[in-house]
């Protein structure tokens, strides 16, 4: 996916994120996604009340994760995955819109830096130095490895190479 396909499918998940937001944090403008990640409060309301599938499926676009990557990290299933995508009124239990969104705040972030999903995905699945000679793509199946890598991705972004 070119760097101006991702910001695309990044856009695009703009619209559902901000009719979803209006309806539980009481925000009257449109929110971005990036604007999404800079309100932790949001996010806990987001989590608490459960991703839509909608907004799941606009951000699995722009990732570079598989189904069968998603369906890992979520501790779920691909039939289970499918079954939810056929039932347009389904949200994801808190604990799988919580790390949905953790996954989509790493890629942001990743494409940031990177400047291209495909590099930020080779780097995924690199076995880093920096963190102990693990690959980044395992460490962000939990929260701690997760703040781990978005910790490596700073330093990255910052010219600190370990």
């Amino acid at each position: 996916m070119s760097y101006d396909e991702q910001h695309i499918a990044i856009n695009e998940v703009n619209e559902p994120l901000s009719v979803y937001v209006k309806n539980i944090g009481n925000i009257s403008r449109k929110i971005s996604f990036a604007d999404f990640f800079l309100d932790k409060m949001l996010i806990v309301q987001a989590i608490r009340k459960g991703l839509p599938y909608k907004i799941f499926n606009q951000i699995k676009l722009f990732t570079p994760f598989t189904d069968a990557d998603w369906a890992e990290y979520l501790d779920l299933s691909s039939k289970t995955l499918q079954r939810y995508r056929d039932d347009e009124d389904f949200f994801f239990k808190p604990i799988h819109s919580e790390k949905i969104i953790e996954l989509a705040e790493v890629t942001n972030f990743g494409i940031e830096v990177f400047g291209s999903s495909e590099k930020f995905y080779r780097w995924l699945n690199t076995p880093s130095y920096a963190l102990n000679g693990l690959k980044p793509g395992d460490l962000v199946k939990d929260s701690y490895g997760k703040e781990m890598v978005m910790a490596e991705l700073n330093k990255i972004e910052h010219g600190i190479f370990a």
